[in-house]
């Protein structure tokens, strides 16, 4: 039986549950189950901190978990990242005054106040860098310079719009860009089962990425129109009862989406029709 962990809370619980549910898996109803077996699947659903996940999975307590790639580097444990899953996507950047800083080399011998210190210390290691101290905080981090406890802040930026208020900004490059992602540990052999939720969450993932196009175009605008949807390995295409015409079906992009249409309206396609994919194989 395969044992999976999945975030009791926060950003990450939500997408996650709903990404297993499409992806065929029973999932809770009631927020207070912390464990929930799936018998038709070979499964069992354990609730967990997101924080704690990647420790468990490192400990082979559980044998794949759902959790932010900057939760699993901060955590120190012995998982390692499977799969990457598109959602709670982030970027994490340093912050100082306004004006005071502009590159990482600089935050050498200085306080750097974090809510990831693993996170943050491997990154300033790996370049050679060494504060003089980094400074675990569990929330409002912008606010650690001001009350003198920091030099430098390390923490989730989105618009910056938080930091400005508080007077700061980012410097340097990215110290990450997290997103979800399916943990394992990283010293042992795949657990049995891995392999169909690998391939249920990628049909999935997948899913939401692209839809499936319909077109009709006449036989002489065929080249051009399958040139702008080549599909994944190609495209269908079929004959109409009219035989100056052809039907095609691919797979496009969901973001290029109108741009597709419009494209393949100005080859001479008609009757395009768009429709979502609820879950693939590929």
């Amino acid at each position: 039986m395969l044992r999976i962990a999945v975030p009791n809370k926060g950003s990450l619980s939500e997408p996650a549950v709903d990404l297993l549910r499409e992806a065929g898996y029973r999932q809770r109803r009631d927020p207070r189950e912390l464990v929930l077996p799936d018998p038709d699947n070979d499964a069992e659903f354990f609730f967990l901190r997101p924080r704690d996940v990647a420790v468990y999975v490192g400990q082979g307590t559980v044998d794949v978990g759902i959790t932010g790639r900057d939760l699993l580097i901060d955590s120190g444990s012995s998982a390692t990242e499977h799969l990457p899953l598109g959602f709670a996507r982030s970027t994490f950047r340093f912050a100082s005054a306004a004006g005071r800083l502009h590159d990482v080399l600089e935050v050498a011998g200085l306080r750097v106040a974090t809510s990831y210190p693993v996170l943050v210390e491997r990154y300033l290691v790996e370049r050679g860098v060494a504060a003089s101290a980094i400074v675990r905080l569990d929330g409002a981090v912008e606010s650690a310079i001001r009350l003198g406890v920091a030099d430098v802040i390390a923490d989730v930026v989105e618009t910056g719009s938080t930091l400005r208020a508080a007077g700061l900004e980012v410097f340097g490059d990215p110290i990450l860009r997290s997103e979800a992602v399916l943990v394992r540990r990283a010293d042992a052999d795949a657990p049995a089962g891995l392999d169909v939720l690998t391939r249920r969450i990628q049909g999935v993932i997948t899913a939401h990425e692209y839809v499936l196009m319909d077109y009709d175009v006449p036989i002489s605008a065929v080249d051009r129109a399958v040139r702008i949807t080549p599909g994944l390995e190609s495209p269908t295409v079929s004959p109409l009862h009219d035989k100056q015409w052809c039907a095609v079906r691919a797979m496009v992009p969901r973001a290029q989406t109108n741009r597709v249409m419009d494209e393949l309206y100005e080859a001479g396609a008609r009757a395009i029709i768009v429709t979502s994919i609820h879950a693939c194989r590929l």
